[in-house]
């Protein structure tokens, strides 16, 4: 059911479009570094963060939302920048990374405020902070089913990262 509700969703004529809302961010050294770190399985950080955004993009396009913010809040999500698997942080990874990840991307870029709630809320309900805004609850969910899919299938879940 989800895959059906995905294939009239996905569109990857919108490729060239969407590339316009995250050029800025895809040719950052930061979020290129993504690519350096394991997200699940053998999918970089940057895969999976590249399938959500792209994704969020899609549905909250199709939904009349603001597409580019969840474009570039889905992008930015992860971008915790270390190797979760080894580092020792203080608190539980997913619990403390969404901050780590705001903190870096407000650092580097200038963000909206519906980019930082993607950000930081992008990890309810494990985070009790409720998502503010829609399109901060899409990206949440998308980023639960991309990362279900890729453990549990251990396949990239995106076509558009031989687009970019």
């Amino acid at each position: 059911m989800i895959d059906y509700f995905f294939s009239k969703i996905i569109d990857y004529k919108d490729v060239d479009e969407y590339k316009t809302c995250v050029v800025d961010l895809l040719e950052h050294e930061a979020v290129c570094s993504m690519k350096d770190y394991i997200q699940h399985s053998d999918i970089s950080c940057f895969e999976h963060s590249l399938t959500v955004s792209y994704y969020s993009y899609c549905i909250c396009k199709n939904w009349g939302l603001d597409y580019r913010s969840a474009a570039r809040g889905g992008l930015l999500h992860d971008l915790f920048l270390y190797d979760w698997h080894t580092t020792k942080t203080e608190g539980l990874h997913g619990f403390t990374h969404p901050y780590t990840a705001l903190k870096n991307a407000d650092n580097l870029f200038e963000l909206n405020e519906r980019e930082k709630d993607i950000i930081v809320k992008h990890m309810w309900p494990l985070t009790i902070k409720l998502p503010k805004f829609r399109e901060s609850f899409v990206v949440t969910m998308v980023d639960k089913w991309c990362a279900v899919m890729e453990i549990s299938t251990r396949k990239k879940m995106c076509v558009v990262l031989d687009l970019i």
